[in-house]
């Protein structure tokens, strides 16, 4: 069970770093070249990043707080999760 908790972990942690990147890539301007990249990001992130804004709408102006609230659920729900697999163990 170790094993798969292990494999869950590095799964989230990339995805983590994916929702990262897309919040980094959505403030600049990135050149043409790194375009697929950004619309990568996108086709991955966005789909969770939406479901939160619709859940919780926490926009100050032009600052969109959904991220963050975003990586602490998946952050904490892992937790839960990884817990739980280890005392199946």
């Amino acid at each position: 069970m170790e094993n798969v908790v292990q494999f869950l972990n590095v799964l989230v942690s990339i995805y983590l770093l994916a929702i990262f990147l897309y919040v980094l890539t959505s403030w600049f301007r990135v050149p043409y070249s790194l375009r697929p990249v950004q619309n990568f990001l996108y086709e991955v992130c966005e789909p969770y990043l939406r479901l939160w804004r619709r859940l919780l709408p926490f926009r100050f102006g032009p600052l969109d707080l959904t991220p963050i609230i975003a990586i602490f659920a998946l952050v904490i729900g892992w937790q839960i999760l990884a817990g739980v697999l280890l005392r199946l163990d």
